[in-house]
């Protein structure tokens, strides 16, 4: 998981940031109320699948900021819908029990956005919501679906693309 720390990653300002500062700056929103949101989305073109993730602060009186990074892969075989989600996921655990595991930070300051609707809603990913559900809270994580997982869905996606 090290490897993290040397992504290229981005402020939403467009400007990049080195990780150990990103850990300053989730260090002082946490102290002073803030959460921490974080969301992978993918898209797929017709050679790559391009993947963002995203680190969103926001509960705090400094407001809401947020850190990404995106790299493409092959498409295969990430080209199926549940190998995408399913990457998506694990790509957020990662960070999750990065900022858990290696900084300390308490999982219930962290809220996974996974980018799949509810069983209920009956969509493409709906069929997969009782699974990732299940491997996040295997990790002791709080999630969101859509429509509520922002991180993944606004954020996460904006940078995908």
């Amino acid at each position: 998981m090290k490897h993290l720390i040397k992504k290229n990653w981005t402020t939403g300002n467009n400007h990049s940031i080195d990780f150990y500062e990103i850990l300053k700056i989730i260090k002082e929103h946490t102290i002073r109320g803030s959460k921490i949101f974080i969301g992978s989305d993918s898209f797929i073109s017709s050679r790559k699948v391009c993947f963002a993730s995203a680190v969103c602060l926001y509960g705090s009186d400094l407001g809401g900021r947020y850190f990404f990074f995106k790299e493409s892969e092959d498409k295969k075989p990430k080209d199926i819908l549940v190998a995408r989600i399913t990457e998506e996921t694990r790509r957020s655990l990662e960070i999750a029990c990065f900022l858990m595991e290696e900084y300390n930070f308490d999982p219930s300051l962290i809220e996974l956005h996974l980018d799949v609707s509810p069983f209920s809603a009956g969509n493409a990913t709906s069929k997969f919501s009782d699974m990732l559900k299940g491997y996040v809270q295997g990790y002791g994580f709080d999630f969101r679906l859509k429509p509520n997982a922002w991180a993944s869905q606004s954020i996460a996606d904006k940078h995908s693309k």
